[in-house]
Formats: C-alpha cells, structure tokens, sequence
C-alpha cells in the first residue's frame, strides 16, 4: 500500500473495496444489483449517492450499515468490518418515513436506543433534552409524533438517529416525501446539525438540487448492476438559502445532472 492510500485509509469513515451484491443468486430470479464498487468516504464528509431507480443506492447504502452482507467483496468502516460497526454503534439510520412510535411521546422515541442500550433514566433525559435543543424541537417533548409535521417528525428521527453519538449518519432520502418549501427548510436544518457534531454522512437521493447543495462529494451510479460512473466534487462555501441563487451552485447541479443524462438517468 503507497503512503498516499495508507494515509486514506486512517482518515476513511468507510471503505468499500471491490463490493458486489447479487440477490437471490443461482435462482430465476436473480437480480444483479451491483458490482466493481470502490469507494472510500472521508471522516467527516457529506457524500451523497445518486443514480436512476433501481441502481442500488439504496443497496449500497445497506450495505455500509450492515443491513445486507456483500456476495464479492469487503466493506469496512472506521476500519473494521461493518458487522463490527454496527455492533459497536457506530451507525445511526435515517430512512425516508420518520418511523416513530405513535404511542410513544417525541422524548421517548427519541431516549429509545438509549433505553435498549442500558442508560439510566437521568442521562437519557439529559440526552433527549440536548437532542431536542440541537434539532429545534424544544417544548415539543411530551407531544406525540401525530401532533407534528412531517418535518418536524423528520428532525425527531435524525434526534433519535444521532442520540447515542454515532460517528456515520446514513440517510435513505430522508426528506422524498415531504412538500418542496419544508424540505429545502431541513437540508438547511441538516447541515446545521452536521456542522455541530462530529459525524459523517451518506446520503441517498433522486434530487439533483439536493444532491449539489447538500454535498462535499456526488456519487453517481449507473443504471443496473450499479457501479459508479462519477464521484463529482462540490465546493461551495458555506450553504446558505442565497446558494441556491448561486451561478456556481447551478453550475454543480448540471454537472451531475449531464452525468445523470450519460447513464439515462433523470431527477
């Protein structure tokens, strides 16, 4: 390994080396989802993926969380496999629906896996009240998730995501389901947050413009078995509501929107 790969390696949040993933392989039905991944993300980047339906964005998000075990290939993360990761706690996981508890108030979801881990009673209110500081959600804790928007039940699971520490943050497009105005609202919201903590996050999406102005980097996979056409690099400063007036920011938008085009791929 050259001194240049060695010190990459120290700095990796995850590495997937050669990954490919076949469902349901040797039957009619098997679907080659991915193959030839490699990539490595960076201790405390923001990398989204991108790609047409069906590429395995969402695979190769699981895949680093150890939700789905690769047929060909390593993953690791913080460098030890991911099944050690994930035992080690070092995830935390943002789908596209909240899946909060309905008959559990905003504070308890959000003490939850600090419940499962054994925390006391007192550190866990501690926690649940810094989470509930840090995503704007103060005086909403004895209120239940039906009370709330969709974004604010969106904020509530990153809380509950990122409640026990978690150095990598993976989200499924967590904000697809919500109307335009409220999700430009929490990508602000989120890279806030991600400003004020440690964690590094992979983000999955179908949006070009929340691809561009969420990310330190764009991954862009090709149609079915995915592999990756493109990793495109965004630098655009700090993120403010006056970026996406930006020239540059429509500049990086197109970008990935001509990559998208190169693979068949649309917004």
């Amino acid at each position: 390994m050259s001194a240049d790969a060695a010190r990459q390696a120290d700095d990796a949040a995850a590495v997937i080396d050669g990954v490919a993933m076949v469902f349901n392989a040797g039957s009619a039905g098997e679907v080659a989802a991915l193959t030839g991944i490699d990539l490595t993300i960076r201790a405390g980047e923001f990398v989204t993926l991108i790609g047409p339906s069906g590429c395995g964005k969402s695979t190769l998000l699981r895949l680093i969380g150890d939700l789905l075990t690769p047929t060909v290939g390593t993953v690791s993360v913080f460098g030890k496999s991911a099944h050690e990761a994930r035992m080690d706690q070092d995830y935390g996981m943002v789908f596209q629906h909240a899946g909060l508890f309905d008959w559990r108030r905003v504070r308890a979801n959000i003490e939850l896996p600090l419940e499962l881990r054994g925390w006391s009673r007192a550190d866990r209110s501690a926690r649940s009240a810094e989470m509930l500081d840090l995503v704007e959600l103060d005086g909403f804790g004895d209120h239940y998730p039906r009370q709330l928007s969709g974004g604010m039940q969106q904020r509530v699971s990153i809380a509950r995501a990122l409640s026990f520490e978690p150095r990598l943050l993976l989200m499924d497009e967590p904000f697809g389901a919500l109307d335009e105005m409220t999700r430009e609202y929490m990508q602000g919201e989120l890279l806030r947050i991600w400003g004020e903590t440690d964690t590094t996050v992979v983000f999955v999406t179908h949006s070009i413009s929340e691809a561009a102005f969420l990310s330190n980097r764009v991954v862009v996979l090709s149609p079915r078995p995915g592999r990756i056409h493109s990793v495109i690099d965004i630098d655009l400063g700090e993120r403010t509501p006056d970026t996406r007036e930006d020239p540059e920011f429509f500049a990086m938008a197109t970008v990935i929107r001509e990559a998208l085009r190169s693979v068949g791929g649309t917004e």
